[in-house]
């Protein structure tokens, strides 16, 4: 599983709130709530989002391995 908790501790290093990441990364309120919920965003959005927050795509998520 993919997990975006990475990004809400950098959302929280740099005082920014899920709606100003709305307006700097261009991204719908839908693409918010997916990464809230762990879900699929496509890589565009991960792109969006390393430019805005001028980060690396590891910095924004961590994979979580599948308990068997």
């Amino acid at each position: 599983m993919i997990s975006y908790k990475p990004l809400l501790k950098i959302l929280i290093d740099k005082d920014l709130k899920k709606q100003d990441l709305i307006q700097v990364a261009d991204l719908s309120k839908a693409t918010i709530a997916k990464l809230s919920k762990n879900d699929y965003v496509s890589l565009e959005v991960i792109d969006r989002l390393c430019a805005a927050l001028d980060c690396q795509p590891g910095d924004l998520l961590e994979y979580i391995p599948d308990k068997e």
